[in-house]
């Protein structure tokens, strides 16, 4: 997994590398969680056009960042997931708590 960000205008943009699973969410949820603590955004956009994979692991890791930043007024918005991040988001109802940029 690799994790790249950068703010812009207020928004922390995150993109997601590689594969979202048991193996990597601990590194990813740590990584998240420091760009997080910053506070210096008002929304945060994760794009998912690099992950190839996304298992219920990784569900969680979103779930877990969600909670943290609703607490703060911080929404979370998905942006560019290949088809099977899509399905994985639809099934999982993910897209009620974190809409989809288009």
């Amino acid at each position: 997994m690799v994790i790249k960000h950068r703010l812009d205008n207020n928004i922390l943009y995150v993109m997601l590398c590689g594969e979202l699973d048991e193996c990597s969410s601990n590194y990813t949820r740590t990584t998240l969680d420091k760009l997080c603590s910053n506070r210096n955004f008002k929304q945060l956009v994760i794009d998912f056009s690099e992950l190839n994979f996304m298992d219920s692991t990784g569900i969680g890791v979103l779930i877990g960042r969600y909670k943290k930043l609703k607490d703060i007024g911080v929404p979370i918005y998905i942006y560019n997931p290949n088809r099977t991040v899509e399905k994985i988001f639809k099934m999982s109802g993910l897209y009620e708590i974190m809409p989809k940029l288009v």
